[in-house]
C-alpha cells in the first residue's frame, strides 16, 4: 500500500496515520493517531499520555508515518504491523511504504 500524502472528504472526518518511533535502545514502537506531531511530543514529554513502552527511553525518533484512512482501518493495519518482525518493520521504514492494504 502506497502512503497517501493528503486526503479530502466532503465530510470532515479525521484521517488516521500509522507511525513508527525508534527509542534510544533501537526498539521500534508502532502506533496510530490523527496527529503524528502531537503524539510524538506526548511520547517525548514522558507524561501521562506517553506510551508505557517508551517512558524513560528517549530520545525518541520518528522513523515512519503514513496516512492510512479511518480509525478502523488504522487499527487493523497497526495490529498487522505490530506482528511483523523487526526486519520487516525496518523494511517499511526504508521503503517508506506499507506492504499491506
Amino acid at each position: 500500500m502506497a502512503c497517501q500524502t493528503e486526503q479530502h472528504d466532503e465530510i470532515a472526518r479525521p484521517v488516521w496515520s500509522l507511525y513508527i518511533i525508534e527509542n534510544r535502545l533501537g526498539h521500534l514502537y508502532t502506533g496510530v493517531t490523527t496527529d503524528v506531531a502531537r503524539r510524538l511530543k506526548e511520547h517525548q514529554d514522558d507524561g501521562a499520555r506517553c506510551a508505557r513502552a517508551l517512558r524513560g527511553k528517549g530520545p525518541l525518533r520518528l522513523r515512519f508515518s503514513c496516512l492510512v484512512g479511518d480509525k478502523g482501518k488504522a487499527l487493523s493495519i497497526e495490529r498487522r504491523v505490530k506482528k511483523l518482525s523487526r526486519l520487516k518493520r525496518l523494511a517499511i521504514i526504508e521503503k517508506g511504504q506499507l506492504p499491506i492494504e
